[in-house]
């Protein structure tokens, strides 16, 4: 039985663990500095085991116990308050995630990594930088997310379910998202030639802000992200090879390198196993290359 690790017993850590329990993926082990919180999670988990999943979960205050991972999910981090920006959040979670990193390195070196917590962008390139790891071991949920929102807000406006929409976000996990209008479907038919440009405004601008408005009302994102994770692991242990939006880190894609954004990647066995260029336009080419030069700017200032 496969092994995923989540560090981060908080709302999305132990509701992911949940969710990915009642796939029966792999085992789970949820990780937290705080004593007794990951193992009551586990526990309470645990007792729907009879009647729902066939994995184990289990909660631990020791990093040691990440190892034989084949997947380390990251939550841990300060979250996001409802009039704060993810880039905000830059100076309180880097020396977490550095030290988070350096652990993962040393106890789960093997492992295919899953960065939540934001500025998860940013921390997916710290990721990167500590650990050292390959590029397709390193990824950032992020676009998933953005991408079942964006779904959402098309099927209200075109009157259908959101399992129907097939849609595409890339670019940062933040403010300056592209969703891509002209690589969303209904169907067979393009959302393009199925929408107003008043109701593309008015997608685009949820897509952009609903994060922040769930923030205000009961103070996290939890059930969204924590089904987007389950998705991305699925893919991985499945060897599904679904393409999926995500965070990775580029290599001349889409023009850019040195940094990691959202882009459309298929996640296998192996981690992200190719970047999809798609055909965009050159209006949603120019957000993105804006979107890649606020991360650029971002990571300048770091100077790892």
């Amino acid at each position: 039985m496969a092994l995923i690790s989540i560090i981060g017993a908080g709302r999305v850590g132990s509701t992911a663990a949940f969710v990915l329990a009642m796939k029966s993926l792999a085992d789970i082990k949820l990780v937290d500095i705080v004593e007794k919180v990951p193992q009551g999670e586990a526990l309470d988990i645990m007792h729907g085991a009879a009647s729902a999943f066939s994995v184990d979960v289990s909660g631990s205050n020791d990093f040691r116990d990440i190892a034989g991972s084949d997947i380390v999910i990251n939550t841990a981090g300060i979250p996001r308050k409802p009039d704060m920006d993810r880039l905000d959040l830059l100076n309180k979670n880097v020396q977490i995630v550095k030290s988070i990193a350096e652990k993962i390195k040393e106890h789960a070196s093997s492992a295919i990594v899953l960065q939540v917590s934001n500025p998860m962008d940013i921390m997916s390139y710290i990721m990167n930088r500590i650990t050292g790891f390959p590029r397709e071991r390193i990824m950032g949920m992020g676009g998933m997310l953005d991408s079942q929102r964006f779904s959402l807000f098309l099927a209200r406006e075109l009157n259908a379910k959101p399992m129907e929409v097939k849609s595409m976000v890339i670019g940062e996990h933040g403010e300056s998202m592209v969703p891509l209008f002209s690589q969303s479907f209904l169907g067979d038919k393009c959302v393009s030639e199925l929408l107003s440009e008043e109701q593309k405004n008015r997608v685009l601008e949820n897509t952009r802000k609903v994060g922040a408005e769930v923030i205000g009302l009961k103070g996290a994102t939890v059930f969204a992200p924590a089904l987007a994770i389950a998705r991305m692991v699925e893919n991985i242990i499945r060897d599904k090879k679904e393409t999926i939006p995500c965070s990775v880190y580029l290599d001349g894609e889409y023009g850019h390198e040195g940094l990691c954004i959202g882009v459309p990647a298929k996640l296998g066995k192996n981690g992200m196993e190719g970047v999809a260029e798609l055909d965009i336009t050159d209006e949603e080419k120019e957000m993105f290359d804006k979107s890649a030069k606020k991360m650029k700017g971002v990571i300048e200032e770091l100077k790892l």
